[in-house]
Order: C-alpha cells, then structure tokens, then sequence
C-alpha cells in the first residue's frame, strides 16, 4: 500500500513538474505560478516569540496579547509634539483635466486591463469589455 501511495505520489509531481515546464515554455505566468506554488506545498515562516520591554521572550498567549495592546496604546497615544514642524501649503495650481474621457482613452484603459483578474463590480470580466473595442 504506501509503495502504491509514493509511486502515486511521485507521479503526480512529475505530472506537475511537465505542466509548470510546458508553462514555461509558452509564457502562461498564471499557470506556472499555480504549478510552482503546488510542488512547494505548504510553507509558514517560524513564528518570532513577542518580546517585553526587556527584551525579554513571552510564551503564553495573554500575556503576548496583553503586551500587543500595551504596545500599540504607547505607539498610537503619544502626545502631539510641542513644536509642529512649519510647513507651508503649495500654492501651485496644477493642471487637472476634469473633461469626461476621450473614447480613445477608455479603450487604451481597457487595453491595459490584465485577462485572468476577478470581475469588478459590474461583474464584467476583462475578457468580455477587451472583446467588445476590438
């Protein structure tokens, strides 16, 4: 049985290893991103241990938790400072175009859309709006 398991185990590896090579070959991104991300399987970063004001590691997790709220209470209740630094507004009017855009801009726009991303709002994927202006 687990000699069946690994031959199907190291067949399906190779399988995606074929896949992510022919990606390669043809320039498909996406498809070799996915193959990569299937071989290396699950990968997590060692947690740090939270450190008290000594320096000091905390292994339980309340006082960790209780040490994040200690921190960001300090961080985000700092007193103003007593000298603001002087800082004074630009007063150069820049020239924004508040015209509706041109039909060439919008199909420029919708060229750059990249194909494969989610759908927006109005639920129109990129696909559709580029098969429309060409």
């Amino acid at each position: 049985m687990k000699r069946s398991i690994r031959a199907d185990k190291k067949k399906y590896v190779e399988e995606l290893a074929t896949t992510a090579e022919k990606a390669a070959r043809e320039g498909n991104m996406k498809q070799l991103y996915d193959t990569t991300k299937k071989l290396s399987g699950k990968y997590s970063k060692p947690e740090r241990p939270v450190k008290d004001k000594e320096g000091n590691p905390i292994t339980e997790i309340q006082q960790q938790s209780n040490r994040w709220v200690e921190y960001f209470e300090e961080l985000l209740n700092k007193p103003a400072p007593m000298n603001p630094p002087d800082v004074e507004e630009a007063h150069i009017d820049l020239p924004i175009d508040v015209n509706p855009p041109t039909t060439e801009e919008i199909r420029m726009a919708v060229r750059q859309i990249k194909n494969g991303k989610a759908a927006g709002p109005d639920n129109i994927p990129a696909e559709a709006l580029k098969s429309d202006i060409e």
